[in-house]
């Protein structure tokens, strides 16, 4: 049986609400289990992996980083499976705006890193490794994990038009303007880091000091 465009993509609606609901349940009951209570209520309150690992909980925070970002992979490969590469795009668009603002926290989740990272490997593997790369360098340079992640976001575009130059995916056009759509919504995400970098006041990996 056919499957029309509007099923397919009220399909990946509910695979992405339903993948919001596992994804914080899983967090909740894994935080609990750590003796660390609701992850909400400590550091900057954020779901994401950079504010569990303000717990001091190492291996909670790496569980919770990979699996944001298979929360993006996983999204984008199954798109693709059954509907095709412009079902992969939407999927991807549709998983970095579930995990960032989740209906079952009130639209208040993560700012999204892990999750475009997941995003790009899916669409294109080699783009999602210079992501990672350049959040690397420059965090290695200067010790900001906001400024890695904003300096990866913006350059993803490029790279994933690029990307179509180089035939490594099939349409770099759409590629880039699915890149540049997360990484608007990464930098709004991240408006506060951004207004804290500008006053001096972001802390630096490894400080203590907690920010929102």
């Amino acid at each position: 049986m056919s499957v029309t465009g509007h099923d397919s993509l009220k399909a990946r609606r509910t695979l992405d609400v339903e993948g919001q609901r596992y994804d914080y349940f899983s967090l909740d009951a894994a935080a609990k289990a750590a003796g660390l209570g609701d992850i909400r209520k400590i550091g900057s309150g954020n779901i994401g992996a950079t504010n569990v690992l303000r717990t001091g909980n190492k291996p909670l925070a790496a569980a919770t980083l990979v699996l944001d970002a298979l929360k993006g992979t996983v999204a984008v490969l199954i798109a693709r499976h059954f509907w095709g590469e412009d079902a992969a795009f939407v999927a991807g668009i549709f998983a970095f705006l579930g995990h960032c603002f989740p209906v079952w926290l009130g639209f208040k989740g993560g700012k999204g890193v892990a999750v475009m990272i997941g995003v790009l490997l899916g669409l294109c593997w080699p783009v999602g490794l210079i992501f990672c790369a350049v959040w690397l360098v420059i965090a290695f340079a200067q010790k900001y994990s906001s400024l890695s992640a904003l300096t990866a976001a913006v350059t993803a575009p490029i790279f994933a038009y690029v990307a179509g130059l180089l035939d490594w995916t099939a349409d770099g056009g759409k590629f880039a303007a699915v890149a540049a759509v997360l990484a608007l919504i990464l930098i709004v995400k991240h408006r506060a880091n951004i207004q804290r970098l500008i006053e001096g006041t972001e802390p630096k990996i490894g400080s203590e000091k907690k920010a929102a």
